[in-house]
């Protein structure tokens, strides 16, 4: 029997839903063992948050520092066919917890040598959140075998303002019976199953190659020309803000609260006027440079690392 270790973390219960519809056909097949691991942090995060706790998160996501996270209960030893590494974007890197994962001692154990498949459950950036991904799983000797993304459809705007009030809120209603239902919708969630099916016969035969490209015939990744160069351009900006509140204090400390609040003002500021400039700026681009927009969309779509062409 095939062994599949299943690694995730998921703070409100949607990611959970994801990986559970994407990899029905593969527990429904008989002869596949799951194996999951639900990442735990000691301190745990909350949901719905805070406006400054999810501000206060933004540092560490960005420069890759960890938490302190609870015993794992998978046996990094056992003999596992493949990985699938479920996990959430937060400001345009992996989540903490799971960056924690992938910086543990049992996560080099347990990812070399073997594929690794990624599933997203996001908003709508996910792209340099994968690239420190796949260069993680190359760094630690396994090999980015495919990639599912799941992101929310609402227009950029109006899913700022529904996603904004489910965070602080934690209901998934229609903010003020307005605005889009937040998140990735039910049906999308439940259509996902159809990306176990190639999960599973890649796992039946050991044949990994071809993953990506069948995975992508039903829709697995969807890669928005415009959020490439935004991606590009904000991740620069993210890191002066990240050194600026960092040198104010640690995780949690008052002394950080005026800088996070400036921060959360450049937020509001970056998404309702510079990602619709970078989409202007990202059309004309496209119609001036079309190959190389055209080689960087193949690009985020493969598996590919490093990579192999610039913004």
């Amino acid at each position: 029997m095939k062994k599949l270790l299943v690694v995730c973390y998921s703070q409100s219960g949607q990611l959970t839903q994801i990986v559970s519809s994407v990899l029905r056909p593969v527990s429904e097949s008989g002869q596949i063992e799951l194996v999951f691991e639900e990442l735990r942090p000691e301190t745990a995060y909350p949901f719905p948050w805070t406006a400054l706790r999810f501000a206060d998160t933004f540092p560490e996501s960005l420069q890759g520092i960890p938490c302190k996270l609870k015993p794992f209960r998978f046996d990094p030893q056992a003999d596992y066919d493949g990985i699938v590494l479920a996990y959430q974007v937060w400001y345009l890197s992996p989540s903490i917890p799971v960056n924690t994962f992938l910086q543990s001692p049992e996560a080099k154990q347990v990812i070399n040598g073997r594929p690794v498949v990624t599933i997203i459950g996001c908003r709508n950036m996910w792209l340099q959140a994968q690239e420190r991904v796949k260069a993680s799983i190359v760094e630690l000797g396994g090999r980015p075998a495919g990639n599912i993304v799941l992101m929310d459809r609402a227009p950029n705007l109006l899913g700022i303002i529904s996603i904004t009030a489910w965070m602080l809120t934690g209901s998934k209603d229609r903010f003020v019976k307005i605005f889009p239902k937040p998140g990735i919708s039910d049906e999308d969630i439940a259509r996902a199953e159809r990306f176990g099916v190639p999960l599973r016969d890649a796992l039946h035969h050991g044949r990994w190659e071809g993953l990506q490209a069948d995975l992508n015939r039903l829709g697995a990744v969807e890669v928005v020309p415009s959020y490439i160069l935004f991606e590009q351009r904000i991740l620069k900006i993210f890191n002066v803000w990240a050194k600026f509140i960092r040198r104010s204090g640690p995780p949690g400390d008052a002394s950080r609260h005026f800088r996070l609040r400036l921060f959360i003002g450049y937020l509001f500021a970056a998404v309702f006027l510079i990602a619709p400039l970078a989409t202007a700026v990202t059309f004309v681009l496209r119609m001036l440079h079309r190959d190389k927009v055209n080689r960087l969309i193949d690009y985020y779509a493969s598996n590919r690392y490093p990579q192999e062409t610039n913004g």
